[in-house]
Formats: C-alpha cells, sequence, structure tokens
C-alpha cells in the first residue's frame, strides 16, 4: 500500500464508507509535494540497486504541481531521471504532437525540457498514426511497459465522468490499450484549451483500466470542489463500468489523494455523524438538523426524537436534547437569515438580523467579475439596495471580451460605419478595419487571440449592456465603474502574470466609495476561473487595507453571492433575500440588458439553460428549500454568506 509520510489532516481515515484508501490534505500543494517525494524515494531506491524506474504519468491540470516539485528536486536536490522510463496514459486522436493541445506539448512544458530524461526513454501515444495502424501500436505500447517490469508507480487524475486514463464510462475492467470515442462531458470540459467543443478530437489513444492495474502503485489525485462529487462516487460507490475509476476499489495498490475540497463530499466530512461521535458546534448542528429534515422529508419544527435516533443523530439528541428545542433553535436561526432590508433595516433592533441598522444609508459596491453577474447572481437585492436608498456603487472587473461572438462585432462596426456616412464624416478607417475584422474571422483559428481593436470593440458591446442593465437597476452613471482589470486581457498572452496593478486599482476604488459593504462573486464553479482571481484581488485589496489602517474598513463587510453556476447550500446562508415576483420580472428585464449573452452564450458551461433561467430557477429552488424546512413560501430567494477578511 501507498505510504506518504508527510502532514495530512488530523481527521479520520479511512471509514466503512470508503472502499479504497484515502489521504486528504490541506491543499494540493502540500499533497502534490508528497507525491513527489514518494516518486523521487523509488527512482532513488531504483538507482541504488542499478534498477531503471519505470513511471506512468498523466496531463492536465491535477498533476502540474507535481511535475513542478519533480522539477524543483532535480534542480536543487541532485534527483537525476537519466535511468527513468515514462509511459503517459493518452493522447487525443488524431494529434500532432507540436499542436498546441498535444500532450506531448503539455508534458515537454510541465516537466521533459526541464530535467535530465533522454527523450528515447520519453512514451507518448502516438496521435499521427493511420487508424488501421492503432491497434498494432496499442500491443506494442503495452509490451513495451511489460518488457521494462510493468509501472513502477502511476499518476492518475479523474475526469467528471468518473474516466480514468481515457477510459470512459463503460470500459472494462480488463481492457488494454486501445483507440476510445470520449464521452461528451469530457469533450465540453476540454473545449476551452480546443476554442470550442466542435474543435475537440472525438477520440483518444488510452491505456485501459486492466493496463494501469498492472502497476505496482497507484496514486488518483484530485482538487478543488469541482472533483468533490465524483469523487465520492469512486471512492464510495458501487462498482460499476458506469464510473470506471470505481474499478480502483478492486486494488490493493490504490491510494485516492485529495484536498479539503475534493474530499469534502466523502461522508466522513459531510455528514460525519455518520461516522464517528462529532463535536457538536453551533455549524456542525445547524447542518446536520437541515439534513435530517431533507432526509426524512420533513419540516424542522415536526422531527422527532425517533428520526435523529434512525439517522445516526441519537449523540445530537443525547447530548444537545431535547430534540424540540435543538428545532426550534435551528429554526430560528434560519429565520433570521431572511431579510427584506439587505442593506439593514432603519431604526429597527438589528440584533436578530443579517445586517447591521446604523447607518440607515449604506454606502454600497457590488463587484461583478464578468458586467452581467450582479444582475443574474444577485440582481433582486442590486435592485432593492437603490429603491431603499443606499448608495450603491457597481464596479464591473474585467471587460468580458473574450465572451462575445466575432458577428456582434461585424454588426456593431457596420452600424458605426452607416451612422458616420448618415452623418456625412469620413468612414474609410471603419471601413477598412471592417474590412480586416472579417478577413481575420474568416481564417481565425480556435483560441486565436483577437487583435487589440477586435478586442476594444468587444468590450465595448459588454460596457454598454452593463451601463444598461445598472441604469434599470437605478444606479446613476457616477456610481458605475468600469474597472478593465490588466489581468483578464494580459491571461491571453502568458499564464504567468502579476495581479499588483489589479490590487491596486481595486485598492484606490475601494477607498473612494469608502463602502460598509462589498457584494463579491463567490461562485468560485465558474469553468474559467476569472470569479475566483477576481475575488482574490478583492480580499487581498481589503486585507492590505485593513493592514494599512484604513479607519472605515472597520465598518466595512465582505458579503459573497452566487447564482451563475450554482447556490450555497442552505446551512451555509447568512442572509437571505426574498424576492417577489414582479421584482423577479424586474430582474429578469436587467438580465435581458446584456442581449449579446442572450440566447446562446460563447461559454455557457454545463447547463444548457440560459443564464436568466438558471438565475430564476436557482433562487426558486432555495425558496422552495426554505419552504421545505417550514419556513414562509417566497417566489424566490437570493442567498449571501459574510466572509472574514
Amino acid at each position: 500500500m501507498v505510504s506518504f509520510k508527510t502532514t495530512r489532516l488530523n481527521l479520520l481515515e479511512e471509514t466503512r464508507f470508503e472502499k479504497v484508501a484515502v489521504s486528504v490534505y490541506d491543499d494540493q500543494f502540500i499533497a502534490s509535494k508528497a507525491v513527489a517525494a514518494r516518486i523521487a524515494e523509488i527512482i532513488r531506491n531504483k538507482q541504488k540497486s542499478g534498477e531503471t524506474t519505470v513511471l506512468g504519468l498523466a496531463t492536465g491540470a491535477t498533476p502540474v504541481n507535481v511535475y513542478k516539485e519533480l522539477i524543483r528536486l532535480h534542480k536543487e536536490e541532485g534527483l537525476s531521471f537519466k535511468d527513468v522510463v515514462t509511459f503517459n496514459l493518452d493522447e487525443y486522436y488524431p494529434m500532432k504532437p507540436d499542436a498546441e493541445q498535444s500532450y506531448v506539448t503539455f508534458m515537454n512544458e510541465k516537466l521533459f525540457n526541464h530535467i535530465d530524461i533522454d527523450p528515447k526513454n520519453i512514451n507518448i501515444p502516438d496521435g499521427t498514426l493511420k487508424e488501421e495502424d492503432v491497434a498494432k501500436y496499442c500491443m506494442e505500447y503495452e509490451a513495451k511497459i511489460n518488457s521494462l517490469g510493468g509501472l513502477d508507480f502511476q499518476i492518475l487524475g479523474i475526469g467528471r465522468t468518473g474516466h480514468i486514463g481515457f477510459n470512459e464510462p463503460g470500459s472494462a475492467p480488463n481492457s488494454g490499450t486501445r483507440m476510445v470515442t470520449l464521452n461528451d462531458l469530457t469533450r465540453r470540459d476540454a473545449s476551452k484549451d480546443f476554442g470550442g467543443k466542435e474543435n475537440v478530437p472525438t477520440k483518444a489513444i488510452t491505456m485501459g483500466v486492466g493496463s494501469i492495474f498492472k502497476a505496482k502503485e497507484i496514486v488518483l489525485m484530485a482538487w478543488n470542489e469541482k472533483k468533490a462529487s465524483i469523487v465520492k462516487k469512486a471512492v464510495e460507490g458501487e462498482i460499476s463500468s458506469d464510473v470506471p475509476a470505481t474499478y480502483l476499489q478492486l486494488s490493493n495498490n490504490v491510494e485516492f489523494v485529495l484536498d479539503k475540497e475534493a474530499a469534502s463530499l466523502l461522508t466522513r466530512f459531510d455528514t460525519p455523524w455518520l461516522v464517528q461521535d462529532c463535536d457538536w458546534t453551533p455549524q456542525m448542528i445547524k447542518k446536520a438538523v437541515v439534513w435530517l429534515a431533507k432526509e426524512v422529508k420533513k419540516p424542522i419544527l415536526k422531527l422527532t426524537e425517533e428520526d435523529y435516533n434512525n439517522n445516526g443523530m441519537a449523540q445530537l439528541a443525547t447530548e444537545k436534547g431535547p430534540v424540540y428545542n435543538i428545532n426550534i433553535d435551528i429554526f430560528n436561526k434560519i429565520q433570521h437569515t431572511i431579510t427584506g432590508w439587505p442593506g439593514g433595516k432603519p431604526n429597527a433592533d438589528d440584533s436578530q438580523r443579517p445586517e447591521r441598522a446604523n447607518p440607515a444609508k449604506k454606502n454600497v459596491i457590488v463587484f461583478s467579475p464578468h458586467p452581467d453577474d450582479d444582475v443574474i447572481s444577485m440582481g433582486g437585492t442590486f435592485i432593492r439596495l437603490a429603491d431603499q436608498g443606499h448608495n450603491v456603487h457597481v464596479a464591473y472587473q474585467t471587460s468580458g471580451n473574450t465572451a462575445v461572438w466575432d458577428e456582434e462585432v461585424l454588426r456593431f462596426m457596420e452600424f458605426a460605419s452607416d451612422y458616420a456616412k448618415a452623418l456625412g464624416l469620413d468612414a474609410s478607417k471603419f471601413e477598412n478595419l471592417y474590412h480586416d475584422a472579417r478577413n481575420i474571422f474568416s481564417t481565425k483559428k480556435p483560441n486565436q487571440v483577437d487583435i487589440e481593436e477586435v478586442r476594444t470593440i468587444k468590450g465595448l458591446i459588454r460596457k454598454g449592456e452593463a451601463i444598461a442593465g445598472a441604469r434599470f437597476a437605478g444606479l446613476p452613471d457616477e456610481n458605475i465603474h468600469f474597472q478593465n482589470l490588466p489581468f483578464y486581457d494580459r491571461t491571453k498572452f502568458s499564464k504567468n502574470v502579476s495581479f499588483e496593478d489589479d490590487i491596486k486599482e481595486t485598492m484606490e476604488l475601494l477607498r473612494k466609495v469608502k463602502p460598509h459593504q462589498v457584494f463579491a462573486a463567490g461562485d468560485f464553479a465558474d469553468p474559467h476561473g476569472t470569479h475566483k482571481v477576481c475575488f482574490d484581488i478583492i480580499y487581498q485589496a481589503l486585507k492590505r487595507i485593513k493592514a494599512e489602517g484604513d479607519e472605515w474598513i472597520k465598518d466595512c463587510w465582505l458579503w459573497l453571492y452566487r447564482g451563475a453556476w450554482h447556490e450555497f447550500e442552505i446551512h451555509e446562508i447568512e442572509m437571505a433575500v426574498p424576492l417577489s415576483p414582479q421584482e423577479v420580472t424586474r430582474k429578469r428585464l436587467a438580465i435581458f440588458k446584456h442581449q449579446s449573452q442572450k440566447d446562446l452564450p460563447v461559454f455557457p458551461g454545463d447547463d444548457a439553460r440560459e443564464f436568466w433561467v438558471r438565475a430564476e430557477e436557482r433562487t426558486s429552488e432555495t425558496a422552495r428549500a426554505y419552504d421545505a424546512l417550514g419556513l414562509a413560501n417566497y417566489e424566490a430567494i437570493e442567498a449571501f454568506i459574510r466572509w472574514d477578511f
């Protein structure tokens, strides 16, 4: 069994729910160093006995920090790869090795170009073969691994379909290296790298589940909450071809290495009262009672001692009971999250309210990562704050120019040219740029970065829509800010960028407004990562201002909203703003101002619904969840949590 001797979370190890060895680390960086240390240990032990080390390697974001640490060990601690042979799990088919999306390019950039490995010892499936030659090649690939004594160590990631390598649902546990057809979700997940799902190859060459099983040690790594759901299925679910990673439960040589977020849905973390005695903190009690109400499909105030005892919560009933008192306490806490006054209710007792009564009129900044996140995710609250007389500002952190169709650019350029002609002005510059843009678009490659002029036009399209939405919400023009933070365009050209000027610009705006409330996107499931980057910029700006001693920051609260991609769980919510049917309609009309994102956005993510439909259905789902717990039945609820900085 694999054993990494570095600091893990001080939490209960394997439970009766977990069918495979699992190690959980504070974060992916610590975990990656532990995996790299184990690989280094194997290499050094083999070198001492004059043997060759055979490694099975993976691609994607998951192993990147392992490779960084291996490079560091090579450069700083003399770890040599001269006697190492590597076999990669898979490659797209067809795929040229020098293509930007090829796994040859990935491995060279992330590892091989930085260590002393012999190129002859690098093996990656060949995506340039004729299709009739693939089967023979796959047999030879397996034979070469076997001739070297098999894999000493195999790194795996896990796809959201549960695939390992490119062994998609339906793969057999004894499958060998072969050509496969990629699942639609796998292709959607790869679409960003290829500039659209339509450009992602439909096939790949992959080592099989049976090939992977032959490795002496297998480590499957997974990071962040996006992987939590599939990790739970792989670790705790029944063995099934529907989730190929569950086959790993059959091996004694496997360990799952996770960060806290990827492990968050495992039973010992998500519902620990089913596994062990708990430290019943107020938040844990709230989570458990909400879970129980959902589990037995009862309102909170109707939960009985029998419900507690039959569902793993006898300890809570004994230690904190009687259960009816627990029910009343949790009901009241959830009830107190509900407020029609998101800026605080003036001249009211605020001891049981989520926001302060004073000052009655607050300075507010709503930060919107993209130009439509404000109205999509918290449009009802945004409008309510303006209606209730608060000094509301909105800050659009990025231009959002990536999410505009090329056809929209041509339409606006045609309008500008025709308008110039109608006024008797010289339209030649517009016409020249228009023809240049048409030529560029006709030969544009997937993921090709637009020229500056086109990026500017796309940004102006989003800006005009955002202004219309903010005005509709009731904001004066002087309270509408377009930060257009530099990182957004910089990351189109380089993955290594500094965020220093983004933070400073955000600090300048915060100091100008001196807000009592800051609303920021906490929806880190954004598939392109912009929400998380934008939050980190705000967070760093607030922390620096606090450290520098600005007096107003003592009265500043940071609220996080979600809604564009998923919603907070009921037990997490600290402020719930109910919306009437009329307010839902107003919110919808504000979203409609973003016409370039209507019908079919450039980056829809996994959810096929339009953004306004997602927004309405998510907030109505939250309202129904409150109703099911026995609280008031509202048309919709927008949810927030408070974040300590």
